[in-house]
């Protein structure tokens, strides 16, 4: 089972959450995956997926805020 191995990008507190349900995250797993912590959507999006687009049952689709994404850029490894 793989661990967390770090934060990709800025906490939520230095991207002005002060914790609460406010509280996008990503981070990196030991096996080199990545962990999203995000308000799920799934059943408000679903159906917006474009035809080339597959969800497992078991997949959930969640958004996190472009703030998060932008500043995890840096941390995300090119390869």
């Amino acid at each position: 089972m793989p661990e967390i191995l770090r934060r990709i990008g800025a906490a939520p507190r230095e991207r002005g959450s002060l914790g609460g349900a406010n509280c996008p995250d990503i981070f990196e797993l030991t096996n080199g995956d990545f962990v999203v912590i995000g308000t799920e959507m799934t059943a408000d999006l679903d159906a917006e997926l474009p035809a080339d687009a597959g969800r497992a049952d078991y997949e959930r689709i969640v958004v996190i805020s472009r703030e998060t994404l932008i500043r995890a850029k840096a941390d995300i490894p090119d390869a």
